[in-house]
């Protein structure tokens, strides 16, 4: 059964992750340093939380963690998976998975993007806040009627069936937590998340991400990995379409229903937490799915991957 690999983006971060990964690669750990400048290892494992949570702290801990698990499996598998995707940041583990970044060189391009993303975030007092229950269709009509109001949301993630976020001024996600069941919408819950992420409001990260994109070395892809903005394979240099994804929805139910029709019905989620292997058994019917969040679940993963082959 042909299989793709999943890795999650922002909010997965938590306190304490990546310890074992850390303690078995401290060439990884020292590169961090090297790139960052500061104690990933520390962040993650004393925090405190709303250090890991700034922007600029949590894309290049998810990003190495991530990368080291995603490692470990693949010395381990007999086969190459037949596609990968990641939820935001993820999608630079998943270019990294199928060889087009290096470690370095992707967390050179994560660093660049999670500072550029924060200081945008700074600017303009806003967030994110998933709508319950609700489609795309309901989504649409809460964000013209905020429009209508003279306010300003976009939808920022189309993740699974019943699952959408819209993005905003701190001021619109309140308009829309008040008036969502006037427009059929059952429920808003506002996301701890530091700034209204893939919509306009992200447009001053551009630059930086741009110019860093620009610098960066990119490989031949070993197997196809789908793109956040267009729900579909990568074909050519992924810069335009990395930077595309800043201010662009990320479509991650209709990558997910994408690769499915190409024939992948089992997902492997890669990195800590477990969200995208629910939001491919949201997405996909009769999806199979297996987790990678720490380094004592990979022998298994890669013997069932194998047998299944």
């Amino acid at each position: 059964m042909s299989y793709a690999v999943l890795f999650p983006g922002q909010g997965s971060q938590a306190v304490g992750m990546g310890g074992d990964v850390f303690r078995a690669r401290p060439d990884l750990l020292a590169a961090a340093r090297r790139v960052l400048g500061w104690d990933l290892e520390l962040v993650c494992r004393e925090g405190p939380e709303e250090e890991l949570t700034r922007t600029e702290r949590a894309q290049p801990a998810l990003y190495t963690v991530a990368f080291a698990l995603w490692e470990a499996l693949a010395e381990r598998l007999r086969t190459l998976p037949a596609g990968a995707a990641g939820h935001s940041l993820g999608e630079y583990n998943a270019l990294s998975a199928a060889g087009v970044l290096g470690f370095e060189e992707g967390l050179r391009l994560v660093a660049a993007r999670g500072e550029a993303m924060a200081a945008a975030a700074a600017a303009v007092p806003s967030g994110m806040a998933a709508l319950v229950g609700a489609d795309v269709s309901e989504a649409e009509h809460l964000v013209a009627a905020c429009g209508v109001a003279g306010g300003r949301l976009w939808i920022a993630n189309v993740n699974a069936p019943g699952q959408v976020v819209v993005a905003g001024g701190l001021d619109d996600l309140a308009w829309a937590e008040a008036h969502a069941r006037e427009h059929g919408v059952r429920r808003v819950i506002v996301l701890k998340v530091a700034g209204a992420f893939h919509t306009p409001l992200m447009s001053p990260a551009a630059p930086r991400l741009e110019a860093a994109l620009a610098a960066a070395a990119f490989g031949p892809a070993r197997f196809p990995v789908w793109a956040n903005s267009t729900a579909a394979p990568y074909e050519r240099d992924p810069g335009p379409l990395l930077l595309r994804q800043l201010t662009a929805p990320v479509r991650f139910g209709a990558s997910l229903g994408a690769m499915a029709n190409a024939g992948m019905r089992r997902f492997v989620h890669i990195g800590p937490g477990d969200v995208t292997a629910g939001l491919a058994r949201r997405s996909v019917e009769g999806a199979e799915t297996l987790v990678v969040s720490r380094l004592d679940e990979v022998d298994a993963a890669a013997a069932a991957l194998d047998a299944a082959a």
